[in-house]
């Protein structure tokens, strides 16, 4: 059997005239967690609609094990898939306890399997306490784990889950997040999750793909994304970051203001050629023994660390990661230096 559990060959997906999603292709492991992440309007639901069922493709393919599921000729409904679906509004059944909102999709078992399933699920999601509870009398975390082991009752082939931290406070998401990722690894179960908001798409997925206008502009690690960007609208969409002007030196090594970064040249270019260079805030090391000054213009303070806009002399802005018991005020001038150990960059006619 293949290890490719779902397969995406140049789909397109079309609302009269509007092209939603351009040749989307995509391939995830049996046991890997996807993503696809992106801002509003990119396309990204749509596709998750189109790998449950719940709208035809124009063209291309998608595959389940293998097996044609949608394409311009053939449709599979939704019920034959073995997906199972997380919504944004988790879409629990009101009237229904925890109990029976996880068993509801499982009428095919015998009574007694039923249970067994449900009291199964119950002790993974950690909810045997509030079983015979409903829905309005549960937190906005204990709604998204019962949603999620309703979907997980039936052993689909593959998870899908939209937005589904998006009603969630920002603390409470972060650590539903880890626990979603644990309860997925530990059952062994394939999934694709679809958000804008990629620190939890970093916390949950084992690949992401960066979407733009209907396609994936990088499917790749977390880390990937964040250090070799293959564009710069991923350079720009994950993480955070400045671009500095710059002058290739010779093969290896490129100049900006802040001094030399030694490393690969990521785009063709010769000796004098300019470069925009990406700068992220980690790359800034605070040093008060540096020569080179920047003046503090904003600051962040998250806790541990300060995120701090400085200005260099020519004007240019930039961010700086520090400890945030180095914490200096707005005008005050402070030392900083270069820190990176590789290059990104993009040629300045690019857009």
């Amino acid at each position: 059997m293949s290890t490719v559990l779902l397969q995406l060959n140049n789909i397109r997906q079309t609302y009269g005239e509007q092209v939603v999603i351009h040749d989307l292709s995509l391939a995830l492991q049996r046991g890997t967690i996807g993503c696809l992440l992106g801002p509003s309007g990119c396309g990204k639901t749509t596709a998750l609609r189109c790998i449950a069922g719940f709208e035809p493709v124009s063209a291309g393919e998608i595959l389940l094990n293998g097996v044609c599921v949608s394409s311009a000729d053939i449709f599979v409904p939704p019920e034959q898939r073995r997906i199972g679906m997380v919504f944004q509004d988790y879409a629990l059944f009101p009237h229904l306890d925890v109990a029976a909102n996880i068993g509801f999709g499982l009428h095919r078992l015998t009574r007694a399997e039923r249970e067994r399933r449900v009291d199964e699920l119950l002790q993974v999601v950690q909810l045997a306490s509030v079983s015979g509870k409903y829905p309005h009398e549960l937190s906005g975390g204990q709604q998204q784990r019962v949603a999620l082991a309703r979907a997980l009752a039936p052993k689909p082939e593959l998870l899908l889950m939209d937005e589904p931290f998006s009603n969630l406070d920002v603390s409470l998401r972060e650590r539903l997040s880890m626990e979603v990722r644990e309860i997925l690894k530990d059952q062994g179960i394939t999934a694709i999750l679809v958000t804008h908001d990629q620190a939890e798409a970093f916390a949950i997925a084992d690949e992401i793909g960066v979407m733009h206008q209907g396609e994936i502009q990088q499917w790749d690690t977390a880390f990937n994304l964040y250090h070799r960007p293959v564009n710069r609208f991923v350079a720009n969409f994950v993480g955070q970051g400045v671009f500095l002007p710059g002058r290739v030196i010779n093969a290896q090594q490129v100049e900006i203001e802040l001094g030399i970064l030694t490393g690969e040249i990521p785009q063709p270019c010769d000796s004098g050629c300019k470069l925009d260079v990406l700068v992220r805030p980690d790359d800034i090391v605070h040093d008060d023994a540096s020569p080179l000054q920047a003046t503090v213009i904003h600051k962040a303070f998250r806790g541990a660390e300060i995120l701090y806009t400085l200005r260099l002399t020519d004007g240019a802005k930039l961010l700086a990661l520090v400890p945030s018991h180095h914490n200096h005020v707005i005008g005050e001038k402070i030392g900083i230096r270069l820190e990176a150990d590789h290059i990104v960059a993009f040629h300045q006619s690019t857009q």
